[in-house]
């Protein structure tokens, strides 16, 4: 064990293909466990988990923090990683981000009884590749990462935010800080093999999971379409999306994020609707 994210324990466990990083906070039940974006980490999911009971398991995939940096870089590998994870800890629920969220996905296609609630943040890809500008701009930002470019890195992910909120201090000291955190790892590896893969071939593989689902998605954001968590949210028997207004989920929407993510994974009866929602409220913490 070792002092991870935020004064955290970090601990190691014999994965798949190589060691898994993972960090468990709280105890008792529910067991979330949450899975982070590409080129994310324990720290940037922690904020998703703060409203939410029990224990909390945070993990880092492969080529991420302390986890091995190994191949094969696809949604299949990712999903084992994340059933590593869960499995060791006993987690009845999980929360995936973007690229988490296309693992859990790939999980779910050949295990859809495994987790009793499940909430996904922005997915960005189910059986379609992207052909739109963020495949150029994840080729991009992977060029950056190798040629250890933490300036136009910067500049990539800035544009990635919301317009609204570029201009922000705390929004630019992030993007700077995550790049530094990228340059020169793996995660190039990474933006170069998932730019053209998917998580199942066929979406109608989701139609046995039978646990209430979250589906978050946020109005003008290319990188994580709309559209994409609608077909998520058609897919699974039991669903709910909501859509956030832009201006970043956690720049704009935390304390709006906390309550209902922490509402949701907390709560007791089954049964929410398919109908969508739009919160077009919402205040930066």
């Amino acid at each position: 064990m070792t002092l991870g994210p935020a004064g955290a324990i970090s601990s190691t466990l014999d994965g798949p293909d190589g060691p898994l990083e993972f960090v468990t906070t709280g105890s008792g039940l529910p067991a979330t466990v949450f899975a982070h974006g590409l080129a994310g980490s324990i720290r940037t999911t922690r904020p998703f988990g703060s409203g939410v009971g029990g224990s909390r398991t945070f993990l880092h995939f492969r080529g991420h923090g302390g986890s091995a940096a190994v191949a094969p870089w696809t949604y299949a590998a990712l999903a084992e990683d994340l059933k590593a994870v869960a499995d060791h800890v006993g987690a009845t629920q999980a929360l995936g981000v973007s690229m988490g969220a296309g693992a859990l996905c790939s999980l779910l296609a050949r295990t859809p009884g495994r987790f009793e609630r499940l909430v996904f943040v922005m997915p960005a890809v189910l059986d379609q590749p992207r052909t739109d500008d963020g495949l150029n701009r994840m080729l991009e930002m992977a060029q950056c990462v190798e040629n250890r470019d933490v300036q136009t890195l910067t500049v990539l992910l800035l544009e990635a935010e919301p317009v609204c909120v570029r201009n922000q201090t705390g929004v630019e000291l992030w993007c700077r800080r995550q790049a530094a955190a990228m340059v020169g790892t793996d995660v190039a590896q990474a933006l170069r093999a998932l730019s053209t893969t998917v998580p199942m071939k066929e979406r109608a593989s989701l139609g046995d999971v039978s646990a209430p689902a979250l589906v978050i998605a946020q109005e003008q954001d290319p990188a994580h379409p709309v559209w994409v968590a609608e077909q998520l949210t058609a897919s699974l028997p039991e669903a709910h999306l909501e859509v956030m207004a832009p201006g970043g989920l956690m720049w704009r929407h935390r304390a709006r994020m906390r309550d209902l993510i922490g509402g949701f994974l907390s709560a007791q009866p089954r049964g929410q609707s398919t109908r969508a929602s739009r919160s077009t409220g919402g205040r930066r913490d």
